[in-house]
């Protein structure tokens, strides 16, 4: 198994959830599929890349929409690296990208934490 495809990120709505990933963190439309029964099939990735995507699956019950925004318990559960972080941090936050902290130079590389629109964390990384 050479990779995985894709990991599963439950939204409040497809639409402002798209609205962030390519808008705000300037990821790529994969596929946006109407399933016929009131949900999507949409797939956004990093642009440019051919690895793991995320599947946005709109939240359809009430146990889903508590989960929205805290899939991983309150810590850091997705690692966006880059070859910019600068530049890429820069972006972000003119974007309204909301970061925890200031940008930091550790031994494995330069990282800040931000949040996407549900609270979920997300490291950006440039490794070392």
């Amino acid at each position: 198994m050479p990779h995985i495809a894709l990991v599963t990120l439950v939204v409040r709505d497809y639409d402002e959830a798209l609205s962030f990933y390519t808008g705000s963190l300037g990821f790529e439309l994969v596929e946006d599929t109407d399933r016929g029964d009131g949900s999507r099939w949409v797939v956004v990735r990093p642009r440019g890349t051919r690895g793991t995507g995320l599947l946005l699956a709109r939240a359809g019950d009430d146990r889903q929409r508590a989960s929205v925004g805290a899939q991983t318990g309150g810590r850091v559960g997705f690692f966006l690296h880059t070859e910019d972080f600068a530049g890429d941090h820069a972006r972000m936050r003119a974007a309204g990208v909301r970061f925890l902290e200031e940008p930091r130079h550790e031994a494995y590389g330069s990282v800040a934490v931000f949040e996407d629109l549900y609270g979920n964390r997300w490291d950006l990384l440039q490794p070392a």
